[in-house]
């Protein structure tokens, strides 16, 4: 990038004022404050609003079978926030492009039922065919399916930037842009996932992304104040290092990005292995106290771990932030079945907890939040929320991945040197929803 350093330009909007909707690419303008480019609607408003007409959206995905990221997500917007005929969000599916159809693929009966194509290449499920966008938004959905792993780090190797690159050029061939969602981390690896967001800054695309975690349940409520001093923060979550990983890492960073002077960048990870866990908590690399206070919290939690023997893909990854903070994410495979986050704030004797309570069964309720800030971003044409905290998940996994193929080694990461702001975008019940959980 020439004129204006990478660091610098992190710090500015991906996103400037938008044309009409389904308009041309808006022409050269200075770069604003992400805060001021994407502040979301209030909450009352965004719940509470009368409908609004629904939107066309592309749909472009890995695969389509039940309890899929597809099914989860697409389906809301085919049969309602619960999956059940009921209310949904003011969009519709205007055309589906899926790579792969295993035996169990639900695309083709949707399409047949709902009355969608289902199209051969990305470019057509944007225009339909023709030299025009027909959509006012695309979601891209590239997880789940039969993909290679990377041999030496494991990382999964979705076809996350392909399908964004197909959206872009269809967007440069249109000459027209329109706000795109991309689920979960966006890319496996770090310089895919710039190439991105360079490209959504270069095109002026509304780019939304990451994991359904920051916007699910907080059980007991816990949004970080404003500028607070952390001197300590660890969160917990379980499951594969890399598919869960990234949403335990999100976890923590929309709770971290709300300290003093926003998130600061990282200056080094390591990826602590299964065997030499519990010893790294001893030596004090992750906080004994904290992850206790994080799993008090949990359901059923017991307070007394001694008794844990870590189970295959337990690990930590230890962050060491550019401000001076440490910090730490527990996979705590073998103790914890759920995700929470505790913290030290200066000035407040004990540390404050709480957990991210997920919806475990169907309609896996949590997604209707996450497609709430979908629905938004599409109508307002901003991001709900900054693609920043995915783009620094996103770095901070690969190298992740990277330390634990190395045995644990810590590694720099000169690559994250760039900071963002928080918005205030409502998680589940945090506002008056009518998509409050069910007991499950």
């Amino acid at each position: 990038m020439s004129g204006i350093s990478r660091r610098r330009w992190l710090q500015t909007a991906l996103s400037a004022p938008w044309l009409a909707p389904l308009g041309g690419f808006a022409s050269a303008n200075i770069a604003t404050p992400l805060a001021a480019e994407t502040t979301p609607a209030t909450p009352p408003r965004l719940l509470n609003r009368p409908p609004r007409a629904k939107l066309p959206i592309a749909a472009v995905c890995t695969v389509y079978h039940r309890a899929s990221h597809a099914d989860v997500i697409l389906g809301k917007i085919l049969e309602g926030w619960r999956q059940d005929g009921g209310p949904g969000p003011d969009l519709r599916i205007a055309a589906m492009y899926v790579d792969q159809f295993p035996e169990t693929d639900l695309s083709r009966d949707l399409s047949a039922r709902y009355g969608f194509p289902i199209v051969s290449r990305i470019d057509e499920a944007l225009t339909l065919g023709t030299n025009r966008l027909q959509v006012a938004g695309v979601l891209s959905i590239g997880e789940h399916g039969d993909y290679p792993h990377d041999p030496v780090t494991g990382q999964h190797q979705y076809p996350r930037r392909r399908f964004f690159d197909a959206i872009a050029d269809t967007f440069e061939r249109c000459g027209q842009v329109a706000p795109v969602f991309n689920d979960k981390h966006l890319s496996w690896k770090y310089t895919d996932a710039l190439a991105m967001v360079e490209r959504a800054r270069q095109l002026e695309i509304p780019l939304l992304a990451g994991s359904s975690l920051p916007v699910a349940w907080r059980l007991p409520q816990l949004v970080l104040p404003r500028d607070c001093e952390v001197e300590a923060a660890l969160s917990i979550g379980y499951g594969g290092l890399e598919s869960y990983g990234f949403h335990a890492l999100e976890m923590h960073a929309c709770q971290l990005e709300r300290r003093r002077g926003g998130e600061t960048g990282l200056r080094a990870i390591r990826t602590v292995p299964t065997a030499d866990l519990l010893e790294a908590g001893r030596q004090g690399e992750w906080s004994q106290k904290l992850f206790a206070a994080a799993r008090a919290v949990m359901p059923g939690a017991p307070r007394d771990t001694a008794q844990w023997e870590p189970r295959d893909g337990a690990g930590a990854f230890v962050l060491e932030h550019r401000d001076g903070l440490r910090s730490a994410v527990v996979m705590a495979n073998g103790l914890a079945g759920h995700f929470s986050c505790a913290f030290q704030l200066k000035g407040v004797a004990e540390p404050v907890a709480c957990w991210f309570k997920l919806q475990e069964g169907a309609p896996f309720g949590h997604f209707a939040h996450l497609l709430r800030a979908i629905e938004e971003t599409v109508h307002s044409r901003r991001p709900a929320y900054p693609v920043e905290r995915t783009l620094w998940t996103t770095g901070v996994l690969d190298r992740a991945q990277q330390s634990a193929a190395q045995g644990g080694r810590r590694l720099e990461t000169p690559e994250l040197d760039f900071t963002w702001q928080p918005v205030d975008w409502p998680y589940a019940n945090a506002v008056d929803s009518p998509l409050e959980i069910p007991n499950d």
